[in-house]
């Protein structure tokens, strides 16, 4: 059967690296021509975006500022934290081009560098931000289960560099969305689209890299995860209680990464569930025009849930880890009376400049002395209110 490509359908029902040159059938395309975004999204989202790139910049920031202070114990759970942290950094600075991209009826304004540039940050979060949580699982595990035997394993070093490989894997994962991502017009619309843009031959590319993420970045992470989460649990369940001290401080530990790994399911389920039925959609198995309204209308919806969890990670940390509270209000009483003395200084300075030029007299006479011997108004005055 021939098929055609739906632009409206690529360009608004697929915002993150799942965007694609979506193709329905011959004999659908007509009924599918009526197909919409809601009225509502060019307002809606772009200030649910706005939101969540102010609270999870501030608190992103926050987490890296203090977990990277010297005075903090380095160590391997503050190392997968930190990056997490700052893959989560790097979405959310990309994050208010798109809540312009929405405002503006789903045109792209910013170039085509800018595009890439967006598109590829938002799949290295994507990639990046599941396997520091899998990793942050599987150092639990072994901390927990095998202590002894994970003593020499379990360093700084070591998780520097697992850390840099999952950078590494995350940026290979992000070369698809790197190469096809891309601007082009759409004259039917009147906009320019940030979207991806497959070889028009090769109709298997997008079912192949949404699959491929699928799976990647969501199954596979999640069944090793559930995995040693069943083991960890099997294994207090069996354990005889020790110290009560090193059970509540494995007690807050493993309810910080539990809840950072269920916030991450709830936030993005719905998009990669709606992501596999966008490929069957394309696939020609569920070809109804409802399907891809509801694809069209939801998806925005579910950017935003999943856009959320790089707000909500370092909550969690505040929250769920009293460590970390400990040490954010310590840094506080270290840098406030600092603050408050430089705010005193500040203030005796702005006072005693204040009593310095009521001595000498009118503005006139200030104006006066700046004037050069010619009678010109000097220099200096001029190139001050110049800087201004």
């Amino acid at each position: 059967m021939t098929r055609v490509v739906c632009p409206l359908a690529t360009t608004l029902s697929n915002l993150s690296m799942a965007t694609n040159t979506s193709q329905v059938p011959m004999n659908n395309s007509s009924s599918c021509d009526s197909i919409s975004p809601s009225l509502h999204q060019n307002k809606l989202i772009p200030t649910i975006f706005s939101f969540i790139f102010v609270f999870g910049f501030v608190g992103n920031v926050l987490v890296v500022f203090v977990l990277c202070q010297k005075s903090n114990r380095k160590t391997v759970a503050n190392t997968y934290i930190v990056n997490l942290a700052l893959s989560d950094l790097l979405f959310l600075i990309s994050l208010p081009f798109w809540a312009v991209y929405y405002s503006v009826d789903y045109n792209w304004v910013f170039g085509g560098l800018m595009c890439k540039l967006c598109g590829s940050l938002l799949s290295l979060n994507v990639y990046a931000s599941i396997y520091f949580i899998t990793c942050m699982s599987v150092d639990l595990y072994r901390a927990i289960v095998y202590p002894l035997q994970s003593q020499c394993s379990r360093n700084l070093c070591w998780a520097r560099v697992v850390s840099c490989v999952i950078w590494t894997i995350a940026g290979l994962m992000t070369i698809p969305t790197m190469a096809f991502r891309d601007t082009y017009h759409l004259e039917d619309l009147g906009v320019t689209a940030c979207a991806l843009r497959y070889p028009p031959t090769q109709t298997n590319w997008f079912p192949g890299l949404a699959l491929t993420k699928n799976i990647l970045a969501f199954l596979v992470p999640f069944t090793v995860i559930a995995s040693y989460y069943c083991c960890i649990g099997k294994h207090l369940l069996g354990a005889q209680p020790s110290l009560e001290k090193s059970s509540s401080n494995l007690d807050r530990v493993m309810k910080m990464v539990v809840a950072v790994v269920l916030v991450f399911l709830v936030c993005w389920f719905p998009f990669h569930f709606l992501t596999f039925m966008d490929v069957l959609s394309t696939l020609g198995v569920m070809h109804s025009c409802w399907v891809r309204q509801a694809i069209i209308t939801l998806m925005p919806f579910t950017l935003c849930l999943g856009f959320f969890n790089s707000a909500i990670n370092p909550v969690l940390y505040c929250f769920v880890g009293i460590h970390f509270r400990e040490q954010l209000w310590r840094l506080y009483e270290e840098k406030a009376p600092r603050l408050c003395q430089k705010r005193d200084s500040i203030r005796t300075r702005l006072s005693s400049f204040s009593s310095n030029i009521k001595d000498t007299g009118p503005l006139e006479t200030l104006g006066q002395h700046s004037r050069d011997p010619s009678g010109s108004p000097g220099r200096n005055m001029r190139g001050l209110l110049s800087d201004v």
